[in-house]
């Protein structure tokens, strides 16, 4: 028996398709969930604020997003806000770098630094990662990045001109031209 056979057993016994996807989304059926006793929950609130407006949300999540299925749809709703300027326009919206920086995050599990930290832009399983973006305008691809960095892999992100992404994570050790200012790392 497959670990998802009980989506099939959902569908049997009436759940419904929102509830079939939301058993699926966090990978165990409902009646294997642990529920909270709601007098406990509300004992444990005693005390608590009314009014939601005056907690303040902790200033970072140790590199991580708050939410990741919240930092999914602003992803999709960006690269979808680039694509339609670019039928509107003719011109593309010059967002490449953070896009590059957020699908690190979502496909690679990139934990980004403070912004405008020197020497790398976050981590990826405890190495110092820098991310760099092709972008559709670009023709090429490789990408420099300055020798001097403090980091031990390189991500090239590959946007390409239907809004596609492709990712490659190299160790800095492949990358070429170690002698001079830059070095250089390319797609396949």
């Amino acid at each position: 028996m497959s670990d998802w056979d009980f989506l099939h057993d959902m569908h049997e016994r009436g759940y419904s398709a929102e509830d079939i996807a939301d058993a699926a989304a966090c990978g165990y059926a409902p009646w294997e969930a642990k529920y909270i006793d709601r007098e406990w929950a509300e004992k444990q609130l005693d005390g608590a604020p009314e009014d939601a407006s005056s907690v303040q949300p902790a200033p970072s999540r140790d590199g991580f997003p708050f939410s990741i299925l919240k930092h999914m749809e602003i992803f999709q709703d960006l690269v979808e806000c680039a694509e339609r300027h670019y039928e509107n326009t003719g011109r593309y919206l010059q967002v490449w770098g953070e896009l590059g920086e957020i699908y690190a995050e979502i496909k690679f599990g990139l934990r980004r630094h403070a912004t405008h930290a020197p020497g790398s832009d976050g981590t990826i399983d405890g190495k110092r990662v820098e991310v760099k973006t092709i972008s559709p305008e670009k023709a090429g691809d490789h990408v420099l990045v300055k020798t001097q960095g403090d980091f031990e892999k390189l991500l090239i992100v590959r946007i390409d001109r239907n809004f596609q992404f492709q990712g490659r994570l190299i160790d800095r050790s492949e990358l070429t031209g170690g002698a001079g200012k830059y070095l250089k790392g390319r797609l396949p």
